[in-house]
């Protein structure tokens, strides 16, 4: 924290912060598996595998190279290909369709909820038809999506459900952990996740054996014995320095999201009645871990350029919806197709919340939001 005439510079992230409380673990692990020289696979991964399991209600976890890759695989192990349809949400991360498009099938976006910003489930079971061949939810920003109905009509319909939660490890959905909901759930240790790794890396959880074994089988470019390949796969394995870095990191993750959990409410509660400001919406039914803390604006551009002048870091998540994408025009999406996620794209942003965020830097984020929201009424802004 830099505080300069009253001025201070406030992180969005500061991983440094967490590395300072863990630097002896991390080098202790990393150490042992320097010894060993075992790095791709083996005893770490494997015990990360099971513990990441069982943490969240899983029967399996398969270990993968990213969180994209681990949505790509997901999709692989159901044999979605060409022609084939993925339901999914347009307000997310780019690989959620980019896994879909890279096995020659088609995204169809269903829009979202305008308080949660999580897929529709009314809008995603409208969109279902005879070529869908799966539903791929994604549970944004830390909270689970409306899961009961989405598994009720995907089951009825005999499609199966991917959880792309690679912002929720650890949510809950009426106490169900994210990723344990669908037929598999997949998940990413990117450094700016909540469980962050030192690096990439992802991994995809089931109960369903006969889907692990696929997607072991697809990570390892499609062998089971080295040099005989069942079908084509991927390269795409977790290593063991970033499996001993997790087991580390795991230990504390609870702390970490009751960290991120108490920031958010204080921001609820001292943000509360700003004009024209909506705080995020948690379900009475969820446990958000907050990968986020996203915030909704009609003046959000100004918003974002008044609070970086102060020294205040924050994010746009997302800018452009999937459906406008450049590179996915060729699907024919056009503004008003999905108008509740442009609505969003237009509004949200992203404020600190990481649990190690100083009391005072939250303190003068807040306060520097009412400044703004006080400027703005002066003017004849919002009201």
């Amino acid at each position: 924290m830099k505080n300069t005439g009253g001025r201070m510079t406030v992180k969005l992230l500061d991983l440094a912060a967490q590395y300072a409380t863990i630097r002896g673990e991390i080098r202790g692990a990393i150490d042992e598996v320097l010894e060993s020289q075992q790095f791709i696979l083996g005893p770490r991964v494997e015990e990360l595998e099971r513990a990441i399991a069982s943490y969240c209600g899983a029967a399996h976890a398969v270990g993968v190279a990213s969180g994209s890759d681990a949505i790509l695989l997901a999709l692989m192990a159901l044999g979605v290909g060409a022609g084939d349809e993925v339901v999914t949400t347009p307000y997310t991360f780019f690989s959620t369709a980019s896994s879909i498009t890279r096995l020659g099938a088609k995204p169809v976006f269903a829009d979202i909820d305008p308080r949660t910003c999580n897929i529709d489930p009314a809008r995603a079971a409208a969109l279902i038809g005879p070529r869908t061949k799966a539903v791929l939810v994604v549970h944004l920003f830390g909270q689970t999506a409306d899961m009961d109905p989405i598994m009720e009509t995907a089951f009825a319909r005999g499609v199966p459900v991917i959880e792309d939660a690679c912002q929720s490890i650890g949510a809950r959905y009426k106490g169900r952990p994210a990723g344990s909901i669908g037929v598999a759930g997949c998940l990413s240790f990117f450094p700016s996740k909540n469980l962050g790794g030192l690096g990439d890396g992802g991994m995809v959880v089931t109960s369903d054996a006969a889907l692990a074994d696929i997607a072991r089988t697809l990570r390892v470019h499609g062998g089971r014995e080295r040099y005989y390949h069942d079908v084509v796969g991927i390269n795409s394995r977790l290593d063991a320095l970033q499996a001993a870095a997790l087991l580390v990191k795991m230990r504390h993750l609870e702390d970490w999201h009751e960290g991120r959990r108490r920031n958010a409410a204080w921001y609820d509660e001292r943000l509360a009645g700003v004009p024209g400001l909506e705080t995020p919406r948690v379900e009475a039914h969820n446990r958000s871990v907050y990968n986020q803390y996203v915030i909704r604006s009609r003046d959000r551009d100004a918003l974002m350029a008044f609070l970086r002048e102060s020294g205040v870091g924050c994010e746009v998540y997302y800018p452009v919806p999937l459906h406008l994408q450049r590179c996915f025009a060729y699907l024919g999406g056009r503004e008003g197709d999905c108008p509740e996620a442009e609505r969003a794209a237009r509004e949200s942003l992203a404020l600190p919340v990481y649990p190690e965020l100083p009391p005072a830097e939250r303190e003068y984020v807040a306060a520097r939001i009412r400044e703004f929201a006080e400027r703005r009424r002066a003017q004849g802004g919002e009201r």
